[in-house]
């Protein structure tokens, strides 16, 4: 869903560490510098950011889960259950961790993928490509290709 009133894509990042934000934003504007990025150091301003600025309804919100204020978690499951403004909003849960625990709770959740952040650069690029390329209109929330990695990893 393209923004109608300037014709650019605009993602959220809720994101508390300083470094992962400053690499995801690096690599999204190497990848995509047309795309507009609003960043939230914790849970509870990203859903401060998303009531007050109804007018940019993000395409992508890519949500952390260890946050100050409130965790991802939290953040996803009030996103997904209070108003239906952000119903079309695709969520990427971004988290270094890999476990099923986790995973799996964010699916239940109504997170569209769960992505663990890469090790590299070049792979967090690979990764971010892989993720901008998937064409949300046909895309469906499937179980079986919720989890996005940028290699094979071993999830505990």
């Amino acid at each position: 869903m393209l923004q109608e009133q300037n014709s650019r894509k605009i993602i959220y990042l809720a994101e508390d560490d300083e470094d992962d934000r400053i690499l995801f934003l690096d690599a999204l504007r190497e990848l995509h510098p047309e795309i507009a990025v609003k960043v939230s150091e914790d849970g509870q301003q990203l859903l401060n950011n998303l009531h007050n600025t109804a007018w940019d309804q993000p395409e992508i919100i890519f949500l952390d889960i260890n946050m100050p204020c409130k965790n991802g978690f939290e953040c996803l499951k009030e996103i997904r259950t209070g108003e239906h403004f952000f119903n079309g909003t695709k969520i990427i849960m971004f988290s270094t961790s890999s476990s099923l625990l986790h995973i799996e709770l964010s699916y239940k959740l109504g997170a569209d993928y769960y992505a663990v952040k890469p090790g590299s650069f070049q792979e967090l690029k690979e990764l971010l490509h892989e993720i901008m390329a998937i064409d949300w209109n046909t895309a469906s929330r499937d179980k079986a290709e919720f989890l996005l990695v940028c290699k094979k990893i071993d999830t505990v």
